[in-house]
């Protein structure tokens, strides 16, 4: 099939290609010695060294209707973080060193700079954890997603010693629970959000400032979802369990890392609640 037929069924195979070159460039300068192609191939190699026992340690997952936001907004760096911190996150529950990380961004219509922008945020946010970007998918498929519609998945591979896999069944009676804070809302609940502000039809209130907030409720939103990695790295030896509080809240993340007949025990005044939780709740 010809490049002018594709184009007339909505797909532009010249802009895609070059926005893979692109791509390519981004992925880049976030690999190291440990990449041995880096040349578009249809799958990426990485050498494992260094360990003894290595487990690998795998998680995917997206950005939800945090997408929604971004796009009223028009700012998109924040999400790419997202993509690539949410999912570090969950690794770094089993102990894991972030090795690598995928994604998927799938779009009807191709924004270059909408691209670039999500790019920026993905190369951040695996720099920040130096994991290596190796490879992913990009996908212009009009007429499954709406005219500005856009998708996001990443998926992250990394690494423990066998001996330093966090169990549940090392967790005991008495032992303490250390709370670290959350950013404001990460990357859930944006569904319920959007009902209750009525964002779907009323767009215009994510630029409406609240004093308790100091600045616009968009803004809020789009805090990047807090990335634990650099902070816990230096003291995982220290913990028998970690839980990433994502959907569900503490409640529903909590037993996941508890043996079956242990219950986690909060002291509920023990924390400030993020003002926009308030807000949301009003």
């Amino acid at each position: 099939m010809t490049s002018d037929a594709y184009h007339s069924s909505g797909v532009d195979l010249d802009r895609m290609e070059s926005l893979k070159e692109r791509i390519k460039a981004f992925a880049a300068v976030t690999h190291g010695p440990e990449v041995l192609n880096a040349d578009g191939s249809f799958a990426g190699l990485y050498r494992l060294g260094g360990y003894r026992q290595p487990v690998l340690v795998a998680s995917t997952d997206g950005v939800g209707t945090k997408i929604k936001i971004a796009s009223h907004m028009g700012h998109f760096e924040s999400i790419g973080q997202d993509l690539v911190t949410l999912n570090v996150n969950d690794i770094l529950t089993q102990g894991a060193k972030p090795l690598f990380f995928l994604d998927y961004i799938a779009f009807s219509t191709l924004d270059e700079q909408r691209m670039d922008t999500l790019m920026r945020g993905i190369v951040w946010g695996c720099r920040e954890v130096g994991c290596a970007l190796l490879g992913g998918e990009t996908a212009q498929m009009p007429g499954v997603y709406g005219q500005d519609g856009l998708d996001l998945a990443g998926f992250v591979v990394g690494v423990v010693e066998r001996d330093n896999v966090l169990k549940r069944e090392n967790i005991q009676a008495g032992d303490y629970l250390v709370g670290f804070p959350s950013s404001g809302l990460h990357t859930n609940g944006f569904s319920l959000v959007r009902r209750v502000f009525n964002i779907d039809e009323n767009p215009t209130v994510l630029f409406r400032p609240y004093e308790e907030l100091h600045h616009q409720l968009g803004e809020e939103l789009l805090i990047r979802h807090r990335c634990y990695y650099p902070l816990l790295k230096p003291v995982l030896g220290f913990f028998k369990g970690l839980a990433h509080i994502t959907g569900g809240g503490l409640p529903g993340k909590m037993p996941a890392i508890l043996p079956d007949d242990l219950a986690a025990d909060f002291q509920r005044d023990s924390w400030t609640v993020p003002p926009i939780f308030d807000v949301i709740q009003r």
